[in-house]
């Protein structure tokens, strides 16, 4: 069986739909023998060095650049170069399917977020956009999502038959793991500045992600730790704050006076999220919508003590391993982190069962479920 990946997202590691395209290609080169792989990228100068030994690599450059050459790399370019190198499957990892394609599409849609919150839906040509990949997945020989909560959105908003969606999970990378590396958790705590105990946030900011609500439970935290035990800010901060999708944070943090109870550090090296997670005390994760929510999957399997919310995917994905709370009461989110900064043994159950529940995520088992769902749009399993 050959499969054609789409890689427009390859030399993205740092989205989401980046590090799920090469964990997966990764997973599946050692999953079956008999099982080709080519990812089909949109440029020679994409960087394709992490690619595994056994799969190809071919280039199919758009012919324009900018947003048009990305809709048609993925409604013509792709497609056809798929069909140059006799794929029996196309698989687009991300939401863009092609209309027409000459081979059995397969699609992971990780969320539906223009579809689910105002405030994504964007303007004309984004909507326009949004239309045609939903047209494109009604089209779709199968379809993937990362979770249950997700695959009952997509039914109900896309109007999918449930037969033609499958859920399967991500899993956290192999770095992420709770064994002190002294060295690159010194490193990391030097070059960060990191004080002996905190409590991160790491991830966008963006209004789904909550953190005003995270910014207003430190309040209550602060009166009781002081700046001792501040709230560290990690992730890449947008172009301009105060619009409809980046509330103005930083000026809520002051009108709140939290001073250096929070500190902002900015986007942080992919290499150095694992220590990061390990030297935190507990990772915060207030957002209020995810597709699947890997923040606090790779938390728990560094053994750090997860405070989230009780929305879409989080219950399914953290189980009883996370203290979960309502994602628009600050008070509880505040009473949570402070419970588990006070009660050392419940911070210590909840790192242990954190790392039980992230031990039944894998990248093994994530390509061998969606090998089957290959298999089953082939018509090879029914």
């Amino acid at each position: 069986m050959h499969i054609a990946f789409n890689g427009w997202f390859w030399n993205r590691p740092d989205t989401g739909s980046g590090q799920y395209t090469r964990r997966l290609v990764e997973a599946l080169s050692e999953s079956a023998d008999d099982l080709r792989l080519t990812v089909i990228l949109p440029s020679a100068n994409t960087e394709a060095d992490q690619l595994p030994d056994r799969v190809n690599v071919r280039v199919a450059t758009p012919p324009v650049g900018g947003s048009p050459g990305k809709v048609w790399f993925e409604q013509i370019s792709f497609p056809r170069a798929a069909a140059r190198e006799n794929a029996d499957i196309i698989h687009i990892p991300y939401w863009a399917p092609p209309l027409s394609s000459p081979k059995p599409v397969v699609t992971t849609i990780h969320d539906i977020i223009p579809l689910s919150m105002p405030e994504y839906r964007g303007g004309p040509l984004v909507r326009l956009y949004t239309s045609l990949v939903a047209a494109g997945t009604r089209g779709a020989t199968h379809c993937l999502t990362d979770s249950q909560a997700s695959r009952h959105e997509i039914i109900d908003r896309l109007a999918i038959e449930p037969d033609r969606i499958t859920s399967v999970w991500l899993a956290a990378d192999s770095r992420f793991h709770p064994h002190i590396d002294s060295d690159t958790d010194t490193r990391v705590r030097a070059k960060y500045q990191l004080p002996e105990r905190f409590v991160l946030y790491l991830g966008g900011f963006d209004v789904r992600k909550n953190v005003h609500t995270l910014l207003l439970a430190y309040t209550y935290v602060s009166r009781a730790v002081g700046e001792e035990v501040p709230l560290i800010l990690a992730g890449r901060p947008p172009t301009a704050w105060g619009t409809a999708r980046f509330p103005d944070l930083p000026r809520y943090a002051d009108q709140l006076e939290l001073g250096q109870s929070v500190r902002w550090l900015g986007e942080i090296d992919e290499a150095d999220k694992p220590s990061l997670y390990r030297l935190a005390a507990i990772m915060a994760f207030p957002s209020r919508y995810e597709g699947f929510g890997l923040p606090p999957l790779e938390a728990m399997a560094c053994g750090t003590p997860v405070v989230a919310c009780q929305i879409s995917c989080i219950p399914e994905i953290v189980g009883d391993a996370a203290f979960l709370v309502d994602p628009d009461d600050a008070r509880a989110m505040g009473g949570a982190i402070l419970g588990i900064l006070f009660e050392p043994p419940l911070a210590g159950q909840l790192r242990n069962i954190g790392l039980n529940r992230a031990s039944l995520f894998n990248w093994q088992k994530t390509a061998e479920e969606t090998l089957m769902v290959y298999r089953r749009a082939l018509g090879k399993v029914t």
